[in-house]
């Protein structure tokens, strides 16, 4: 299945896109230690967990972030313009992500403007990534720098 080819012009203020969604499951955090060493009681020890505020283990806030610029990517509109992820600004982790929660994220186009070359945009994203409760777990902005349409 071919999909359609989005640069900077394709997008208008307002846009909004939604992900597919994805459980977080009990390897996901295991495989998110590993590969990041942070072995966290918090999200790796279910005694230590259940006695904190949270009362069980949560995902790393991290995990939670990577899981989302994954779903971001199923949507298949930044793989044909994409040049660079240009920063991760005011992010914010709103609320835990537990084993078994079902996270989507809605992307949101908050600005946009021309490079000053004429070849290349960026597009300020507003990131939400939502719980199964309708809960935000994590909010923030990634600008991306684009190509422009080619003549």
């Amino acid at each position: 299945m071919e999909r359609p080819e989005y640069y900077f012009e394709d997008f208008q203020l307002g846009d909004e896109f939604v992900t597919p969604s994805r459980t977080i499951g009990e390897s996901d955090i295991s495989l998110f230690a590993g590969l990041s060493g942070d072995y966290n009681p918090i999200h790796t020890d279910d005694i230590f967990a259940k006695a904190s505020a949270f009362g069980q283990r949560i995902a790393h806030g991290p995990l939670g972030f990577s899981v989302m610029t994954g779903l971001s990517n199923r949507l298949g509109i930044w793989e044909a313009s994409t040049i660079a992820l240009l920063g991760i600004e005011e992010w914010r982790f709103l609320n835990p992500i537990f084993v078994g929660d079902t996270v989507h994220a809605v992307v949101e186009i908050v600005g946009k403007r021309a490079t000053s070359d004429g070849r290349r945009g960026v597009l300020d994203r507003k990131y939400t990534l939502t719980n199964q409760h309708g809960e935000a777990v994590q909010q923030g902005r990634l600008p991306l720098l684009v190509k422009r349409r080619p003549a």
